[in-house]
């Protein structure tokens, strides 16, 4: 094993793979390169998901040709005038990279004019470049990518279909045009136009990429401190959920990112506000000093590192819980001060009718405060014995509209999950009928359209989805048609389920088994088509659940790997009390 100098073609494709992955990265590296050179309309084209072509044209400061021949030499850059600004970097794009890594793996074309001056045009085909020469165009850059990965094919075999690059070069401008709202973007997909924003507010804009319903629910959020670190946007409440994070859109100095830190301060924010496995919306903006954040993480600089990681953190999550109005701190309760949430300090408590409260005639319905002492009883409750077959017990009271509380046979507690209980009896029923061949489907009196992101997804997976109950077509650009729903479900609204629907399906990919694919929409249908946390259950449909489940295989999680029920025995009790 010799060492060896590699062929600057070779090593310049190497480098190409850490910047250029997919058409998703040329066209972020060449939008931020339009947004740093100050432009106020971007417009972008594809042809094959951007497999086949990537055109970017903008209306900015444009390049001379000396700058034009610079561009796609490897480490140029106009973006860091001196060493020390590399700790403080304040564009989207600076390590000189972009230009020559789509030259090395395809055919690049560059023509620019300055606002002063006159057009030339430079080409690079797999790394080879062209003398600069005189060209027409107006004032501004036009770049365009051909055959993408053409001089490296085997690159080529890890893309997804057409339709999945494209979705992913979308998602990325969207991004972009969240961040910067006074630009204004075009976009076509193979003639066809799915952008088109207007230059805006950044409240106007997250109203036009994150939709009306969307803009409606959200709260505000701010927080931080003037010229050390702002922060502001909007969240969705705790009801408005998703399936994945994709709706998560965060901003870090006008950069979108995807930065961990970020992400895990909004599962800490939401966590006792969220049913688990859901996923909030929200479109957040930090702004901080550039000196604060390294931004040189990571090769598509979606990655940061704050030099004040837990103040940043720590900023984020008290800003979200403000607006949720759930803010940790001591409660004075009746009988003292508790750690707990601000808000009043009662418990929710309902008892089923068939037992009656301690020293009355009547059911404990109100509201009992905490440390509340009730009175001794007039007389010993007569309970019947909880027959041995019945493992999870007699349900004995709902607690916070949410969980059963029931008692086993052996005395020992049970607390059940009502939604998660329910997700894996519908899940499993749902499966069962797959195996049969006999999903039933209900017809909706009237076909509903749903316009959203992914109707495309959904409209190719249509005959997998029909095997489900669910009978769906495409409508149109963006939008699909609703015909039938699973008869399990009852009657949800069919546009929250198939949002989930679509973000499952295109997380698992094109490439996952039918099976997979499959059994992850039924564990999306039957989330939907379950009792959900805060509806008020009778004592029959406690016990009947409570059976139910002692006759379904995997009851003991829901559809997600939750646990749907907690069981607390003598030992649980001593160790809780500190008497083990």
């Amino acid at each position: 094993m010799v060492i060896r100098r590699l062929p600057e073609t070779t090593a310049n494709r190497i480098a190409a793979g850490e910047v250029v992955e997919r058409p998703a990265a040329v066209v972020k590296e060449l939008v931020e390169n339009a947004l740093d050179a100050g432009a106020r309309q971007i417009r972008v084209s594809l042809e094959q998901g951007g497999i086949g072509r990537v055109l970017v044209e903008d209306d900015g400061s444009g390049m001379g040709p000396e700058d034009l021949a610079l561009s796609v030499e490897r480490h140029a850059t106009s973006k860091l005038p001196e060493e020390a600004m590399l700790f403080a970097i304040g564009t989207l794009g600076f390590r000189g990279e972009a230009l020559p890594s789509i030259g090395a793996v395809a055919r690049l074309s560059i023509t620019s004019r300055p606002r002063e001056g006159e057009a030339h045009r430079i080409t690079v085909e797999g790394g080879r470049v062209s003398a600069v020469a005189p060209a027409s165009g107006a004032p501004g850059t036009r770049v365009e990518v051909n055959d993408l990965f053409f001089a490296t094919p085997a690159r080529r075999k890890f893309l997804r279909t057409p339709r999945g690059e494209g979705e992913a070069a979308m998602d990325a401008l969207r991004r972009l045009a969240l961040a910067w709202p006074e630009v204004g973007f075009e976009a076509n997909l193979d003639g066809r136009a799915v952008l088109s924003l207007a230059p805006t507010t950044r409240e106007g804009r997250i109203r036009d990429l994150l939709g009306e319903e969307f803009a409606a629910a959200a709260l505000p959020i701010s927080g931080g401190a003037p010229g050390v670190l702002e922060l502001s946007g909007l969240a969705g409440g705790p009801a408005f959920t998703r399936a994945t994070a994709m709706e998560q859109h965060l901003v870090v100095n006008r950069r979108p990112v995807r930065d961990p830190l970020l992400r895990a301060a909004l599962r800490v924010a939401y966590r006792e506000v969220m049913a688990p496995g859901r996923h909030p919306v929200a479109a957040i903006f930090l702004d901080l000093p550039a000196s604060e954040v390294d931004v040189n993480v990571h090769p598509m600089k979606t990655e940061l590192r704050f030099r004040d990681a837990a103040g940043v953190r720590g900023a984020v999550i008290s800003a979200l819980r403000r607006a949720l109005g759930h803010g940790v701190g001591e409660v004075a309760g009746p009988a003292g001060p508790t750690l707990g949430y601000a808000g009043p300090a009662r418990l929710s408590f309902t008892a089923p009718p068939t037992r009656p409260a301690y020293g009355s005639g009547g059911f404990a319905e109100a509201p009992l405060p905490l440390a509340f002492a009730p009175p001794a009883p007039a007389a010993p409750m007569q309970a019947a014995p909880v027959p041995a077959e019945h493992p999870l017990g007699r349900a004995l009271a709902q607690v916070l509209e949410t969980y059963i509380l029931a008692e086993a046979p052996d005395g020992a507690l049970i607390l059940v999950d009502q939604h998660a209980a329910h997700e894996r009896l519908t899940h499993e029923r749902l499966a069962e009928e797959m195996r049969a061949g006999a999903v039933r489907s209900q017809p909706l009196l009237l076909p509903a359209v749903v316009e959203m992101p992914g109707a495309a997804a959904l409209a190719e997976a249509a005959p997998e989805l029909a095997q489900l109950g669910l009978e769906l077509e495409g409508f149109g650009p963006g939008a699909v048609i609703v015909r039938a729903l699973p008869a399990l479900l009852g009657a949800p609204d069919p546009a929250p389920l198939l949002r989930d629907l679509a973000e499952e399906l295109t997380e698992s990919g094109e490439g996952t088994a039918l099976a997979l694919r499959l059994d992850a929409a039924i564990a999306r249908l039957a989330c939907h088509g379950s009792i959900r946390a805060g509806r008020r259950l009778t004592p029959a449909e406690m016990d009947a659940l409570l059976r139910a489940m002692e006759r379904t295989p995997r009851a003991a999680t829901c559809s997600h790997g939750r646990p749907t029920y907690l069981r607390l025995g003598a030992a649980e009790f001593a160790r809780l009390f500190g008497r083990s």
